[in-house]
């Protein structure tokens, strides 16, 4: 008997340690700042008439310093469970594709852009602290 209540109170404080972080997950926000490992860039995602917007506040390569404030995504709107979709621009080509910001976590989100909604390329960034 005390084995069977040992095993329902581990499998309990499974369940309920999986459901806070489903839960966490889902009331995280993407707004703040996220870095890119790839290239150091960071860009803020912020709040814009109840949409999700997107600039470039900071580079690592100094040569790209001309890029600091280039708004990349502007009225993206929510279209699922921490996904969001709008137009995206790619500061290097100068090219707008169909974004999708995907939080993945409260410290990951996935960042893409899509030509024809076939061929998308995307990376996960950092949030910064």
């Amino acid at each position: 008997m005390a084995g069977t209540i040992t095993k329902f109170a581990a499998r309990f404080a499974a369940v309920s340690s999986l459901l806070m972080f489903m839960a966490a997950a889902e009331a995280a926000e993407p707004y703040g700042t996220w870095l890119r490992p790839s290239t150091g860039t960071q860009v803020s995602f912020y709040a814009c008439a109840g949409k999700l917007c997107a600039r470039v506040v900071a580079v690592k390569d100094q040569t790209r310093k001309k890029e600091i404030g280039t708004v990349i995504m502007k009225g993206a709107a929510k279209s699922g469970d921490n996904v969001w979709k709008g137009d995206l621009l790619d500061v290097e080509s100068g090219k707008i594709y169909s974004g999708v910001v995907t939080l993945e976590s409260a410290d990951a989100l996935n960042l893409k852009g899509c030509v024809a909604l076939v061929l998308c390329r995307g990376e996960t960034w950092q949030r910064v602290k």
